[in-house]
């Protein structure tokens, strides 16, 4: 099992890449208010037909033909049941899917975070083919991450310029920090 709730994120947006994605848009909401911790993934890719999307949580079941398993959204949902929390998929073929973990917040068993500076940075700077929205709120605090005005003002200058990788990082971080409150 993934050991922090990042890697989850990493997977859940890879999967939505090879499903044809051009939009993934990543939302964070920790609520510590009503003690919940919502993680949704929503992409412009494929999508799945009913039984596919009820029986994807399955192991053994996988659309896949490079492997017989896919053992990302079943663990992921275990996580969420070992945090008072569900996972449900919603998906329709040729609109896209939405994937949404619920999580108790002060669960002694939900896992961190995690890194997510590094996991939206990974996924914007290794797939410059897709456009991706991080929106990540704690408590009253926000803030929204779009690459799309981003690559409108660098123009032909790639995200992978070692400039502008470190800008990102930094655009990230410092968000995060802001509404963390540090």
């Amino acid at each position: 099992m993934l050991r922090e709730l990042a890697l989850h994120i990493l997977d859940l947006a890879e999967n939505s890449l090879n499903a044809g994605a051009t939009l993934v848009t990543i939302e964070i909401n920790e609520d510590e208010v009503a003690d919940r911790l919502t993680i949704r993934i929503a992409d412009n890719g494929r999508g799945m037909d009913a039984e596919s999307a009820q029986r994807a949580t399955d192991p053994f079941f996988t659309t896949r033909t490079t492997r017989r398993v896919g053992l990302g959204l079943p663990f992921l949902k275990q996580a969420t049941e070992l945090s008072n929390g569900s996972l449900t998929i919603e998906s329709a073929v040729g609109v896209g899917t939405t994937v949404t973990a619920n999580f108790q917040h002060s669960h002694l068993n939900r896992m961190p975070l995690g890194d997510m500076t590094n996991t939206i940075l990974g996924l914007v700077v290794g797939n410059p083919q897709a456009d991706f929205i991080y929106r990540h709120r704690a408590g009253e605090r926000f803030f929204e991450f779009d690459t799309r005005p981003i690559k409108q003002e660098l123009g032909d200058m790639p995200l992978s310029e070692p400039q502008v990788i470190e800008y990102l990082r930094r655009e990230i971080s410092d968000s995060l920090a802001q509404i963390y409150g540090l």
